[in-house]
């Protein structure tokens, strides 16, 4: 199994006739991804030509895409400035998930979204986010899809590259993932460490776990607590950042030191107190896994 998305998933992509959002739309679809639908105001009517030729409809609001294609996910591939009221009209359609990939989306427009997407029931994967992966059946976002392999390790990470990283390292090994999310690195996001926790103790075809971290906030604490106190499957973390100084962020705006919660030794010190084996560089992860499954 996987989760978040699987082969059932229907995607409409926001933004789809912008760079990024068409060099991705053609990553997607080229994965195997159902890419059912693309929204640009203005353009709707026409139609985006995938890799093979494949011709997906465009239209410019997200509540007729949905309406005429049964969409269930979002990709959101549209300007700062906009993403806010992206994710507000991908929530009000009606699809399930919306991943939101934009960086540098304002902190207001965040919150707004993120409470109409919970009033609406709809979760948010981001922003500023690689978006999430599940090997042999569907990319939602721009993960490298040539590093994955099916199997059976849950990946969730905060850090794009470093997520890249865990996993070719993992794949090299012969050790397939369940699905690898990237939750995003801004100080509001939506899914957090714990939901995608949560998920993989649910997900009978996850058999172990990694987090990789990074320094600023708490995220980390509170979901090794969860590790502790609710999962049965091994977990590995890593903790990125371990030489930043204080109070200078540290490339995404959540990865900030403020007083010592946000520390990369006091993350490292709660995994270690709650069970979770700690890698002290990337390379180390793949042989901590192996401990664990052994």
């Amino acid at each position: 199994m996987s989760i978040f998305i699987d082969s059932d998933t229907k995607l409409v992509v926001q933004g789809i006739t912008g760079r990024d959002g068409s060099f991705h739309t053609s990553q997607m679809i080229e994965y195997g991804t159902q890419v059912v639908a693309g929204v640009t105001p203005g353009k709707g009517g026409q139609s985006f030509e995938g890799p093979d030729g494949e011709k997906v409809p465009i239209y410019n609001g997200m509540d007729q895409a949905v309406a005429e294609t049964g969409a269930n996910t979002s990709v959101i591939y549209v300007p700062p400035a906009f993403a806010g009221g992206a994710i507000l009209e991908a929530a009000d359609a009606g699809v399930d998930l919306v991943v939101a990939i934009t960086e540098g989306i304002p902190v207001l427009d965040m919150a707004r979204a993120h409470a109409f997407a919970r009033d609406k029931g709809v979760r948010v994967l981001g922003p500023n986010c690689p978006g999430l992966i599940s090997p042999g059946k569907s990319k939602v976002g721009i993960l490298p899809a040539q590093i994955v392999a099916e199997g059976p390790i849950g990946v969730v990470s905060r850090s794009g590259t470093l997520t890249y990283e865990a996993v070719f390292q993992l794949t090299n090994v012969g050790l397939g993932q369940t699905t690898c999310v990237g939750i995003g690195g801004d100080p509001l996001i939506g899914t957090n460490f714990i939901d995608c926790l949560e998920a993989f103790e649910n997900d009978p075809e996850t058999t172990a776990v990694v987090m990789i971290g990074e320094i600023g906030g708490t995220d980390e604490q509170e979901a090794a607590e969860y590790v502790s106190q609710n999962m049965s499957k091994p977990v590995v973390g890593f903790i990125a950042g371990q030489t930043a100084p204080p109070g200078r962020r540290m490339g995404h705006a959540g990865a900030i030191i403020s007083g010592s919660a946000g520390t990369a030794e006091e993350k490292m010190k709660a995994f270690e107190d709650n069970g979770i084996a700690v890698a002290k560089r990337p390379a180390d992860i793949v042989g901590l896994i192996q401990e664990a499954l052994a």
